[in-house]
């Protein structure tokens, strides 16, 4: 066997288990992933699996990794309020209907015992804060930028996580008008 065939094999296996792990972790949150069900849902053994992932969060790693990379934000128009509007009703339908909101809670959970999940704490919030973090840099002071967009970030976060109720286009809105306007 040539060389190029194991790496073709490699990959193949890679991007098999890892998609096999995103699609866990977003349906049923970090418990949901064990190297038996990614084995399972993947085609792969479970020897296989460990061989390359040893433990459960180098498996999570790998899929928080592949969710980042295959994040796709709207494209901003200069008008701050609909860029805010845009950005924001995309980050609630990340969390939503991507079921963001469940591998955030598993990260956050585990956050405080470990620095691997730390970084995927940052990498998710630096990922899911790109668009509104450029949009604000783009009009707002500095100082102003991440207060602003924790304040607007929170409050969907706590809209859509905590409440369980859809941050809606007027939801979110309001949510800026009463963000937004005293900085103006």
């Amino acid at each position: 066997m040539t060389e190029a065939a194991v790496d073709r094999r490699v990959a193949r296996t890679r991007r098999d288990v890892i998609g096999a792990t995103a699609e866990l972790l977003l349906e049923h949150g970090w418990d949901g992933v064990t190297h038996a069900e990614v084995a399972r849902r993947s085609g792969y053994s479970k020897a296989t699996i460990y061989t390359h992932w040893p433990d459960r969060v180098d498996l999570v790693r790998s899929a928080v990794d592949k969710i980042c990379d295959a994040a796709d934000h709207p494209v901003p128009t200069g008008v701050l309020l609909d860029d805010l509007r845009s950005a924001l009703l995309d980050f609630a339908a990340d969390l939503t209907d991507g079921h963001l909101d469940r591998l955030l809670a598993g990260v956050i959970e585990r956050a405080s015992t470990s620095d691997v999940v730390r970084a995927m704490r940052t990498r998710l919030y630096d990922t899911g804060t790109q668009a509104l973090r450029s949009v604000l840099q783009a009009h707002l002071d500095n100082k102003d930028v991440e207060p602003t967009l924790a304040l607007l970030t929170g409050g969907v976060l706590i809209r859509v996580s905590f409440e369980g109720v859809p941050a809606t286009e007027a939801f979110v809105n309001d949510l800026i008008a009463r963000v937004v306007r005293p900085i103006d």
